[in-house]
């Protein structure tokens, strides 16, 4: 057996050994600049903006209302047989319309039956009157008669009493003060009359009268005692003497003295009214 044999170097070859090092270190180099170049590749594509969504016209075009269909049977839904989202407009009932604002359907039904009121009493027979009438009366009513030469002016007229019959009918108590010629050239004054007028107010028509009014004498109502009483010395003695002989007195609310005089207007009439001491 040979005995083992040491190789002997003069010197050490370190270029060998720098070689197999530096392999080393350009692999760590490799490494090291895969990791940072993931890591930009992620920190990029996070901060990109997210997907727009699709738009709701797409969306509501393709939806449509679910309905129950057997298991056994197959189903297909086309998008060309979905109903557009832009139907037809919503057609709300005429009796909702006037509901939401009641108190301009009053206002027009008491309007209406103040103009009816004021033509059907003053109606005298000429043209003009006829032609007005006619287009207020329901259709199939007779023209009132008037003889030749009548006169009739309406001093006032004013709705009362309005009851609603329905969303869209109204009866309106009119009440109505007129003058008529007495042939001389004077005018007589009139009983004040009330007139009930039945109204209907129609979306496109307006309003009109649907029924023949009625037309009554006012009842006279009692009323209460004005509470009239001697006036104290003392109120008499202060009031000024411009005023006139006082009537009497009427005591306040708040114990104080109103005087009652008799007050000259223009007209040359002298009426009861009441001042202040």
């Amino acid at each position: 057996m040979e005995p083992e044999r040491h190789e002997v170097y003069e010197r050490i070859p370190w270029e060998t050994l720098e070689k197999k090092g530096r392999d080393r270190q350009w692999l760590l180099y490799a490494v090291a600049g895969a990791v940072v170049l993931g890591a930009l590749v992620y920190s990029f594509m996070r901060n990109q903006p997210a997907p727009m969504p699709p738009p709701e016209a797409e969306t509501a075009a393709t939806s449509v209302p679910a309905t129950s269909v057997p298991a056994t049977t197959p189903t297909s839904v086309s998008t060309a047989s979905v109903p557009s989202t832009v139907a037809t407009p919503l057609v709300v009932a005429e009796a909702d319309l006037y509901a939401v604002e009641p108190e301009r359907l009053v206002d027009q039904a008491a309007a209406h039956a103040e103009w009816f009121a004021v033509e059907f009493v003053s109606y005298d027979g000429s043209e003009q009157s006829s032609l007005t009438l006619s287009g207020l009366l329901p259709g199939g009513v007779p023209l009132p008669e008037a003889p030749e030469g009548t006169q009739v002016f309406v001093d006032w007229a004013r709705a009362g009493a309005i009851t609603q019959a329905s969303p869209t009918t109204f009866d309106v108590d009119v009440m109505v003060r007129s003058l008529v010629s007495t042939g001389d050239g004077g005018f007589q004054r009139q009983p004040t009359r009330e007139l009930s007028v039945t109204v209907e107010i129609d979306g496109e028509a307006g309003a009109r009268v649907s029924r023949l009014p009625s037309l009554e004498a006012v009842e006279q109502v009692s009323v209460p005692d004005a509470g009239i009483t001697d006036l104290p010395a003392d109120v008499v003695a202060s009031l000024d003497p411009a005023l006139g002989e006082p009537i009497g007195g009427i005591v306040a609310a708040d114990g104080s003295w109103q005087v009652v005089i008799f007050e000259e207007g223009v007209d040359g009439v002298r009426r009861p009214v009441v001042v202040s001491p």
